[in-house]
């Protein structure tokens, strides 16, 4: 077998169809487009999203805001203010909020918050603090201890 020998593989050499050449070449006349209408004309098409007029489906529908926080972390928040009620050196829990009745809802671990004013020495132990809580505790002669 010489280079000159060498022959293209029986079916792999398939000529183009030519539309649009005649009736006789097989794709005259409409040239396989079909009859009238916006898709049988050159240049046809519209352009994505395209409904024929009627307000498109990513105009229908509203813009969405923002994103959802992933893995979101709920505290039950409260505030320095209302550990102020309780007596001198209590250790201050969630369960011990809960049983003074301080707390009525327990939404997930506690998180101290630093607004209003502490006089009254206490043991926090929470989950979080706020920079604000922990000094006004540690000011009033607390301690903070993060669980």
């Amino acid at each position: 077998m010489r280079l000159h020998d060498v022959k293209p593989q029986k079916g792999s050499k398939k000529r183009k169809k030519r539309v649009a050449r005649g009736i006789s070449a097989g794709q005259g006349a409409s040239a396989g487009l079909g009859m009238r209408g916006q898709k049988s004309r050159s240049g046809s098409g519209t352009r994505p999203g395209f409904e024929g007029g009627q307000q498109p489906l990513y105009r229908r529908l509203p813009k969405l805001k923002g994103f959802p926080i992933v893995n979101q972390k709920i505290y039950t928040t409260i505030n320095v203010e209302k550990l102020a009620s309780l007596p001198a050196n209590t250790e201050v829990t969630l369960a011990s909020l809960k049983a003074a009745g301080i707390l009525t809802a327990v939404k997930g671990p506690l998180k101290i918050l630093g607004n209003g004013e502490l006089s009254t020495p206490l043991k926090v132990q929470a989950a979080a603090f706020t920079g604000t809580a922990r000094s006004k505790i540690e000011a009033a002669g607390g301690s903070c201890e993060v669980l």
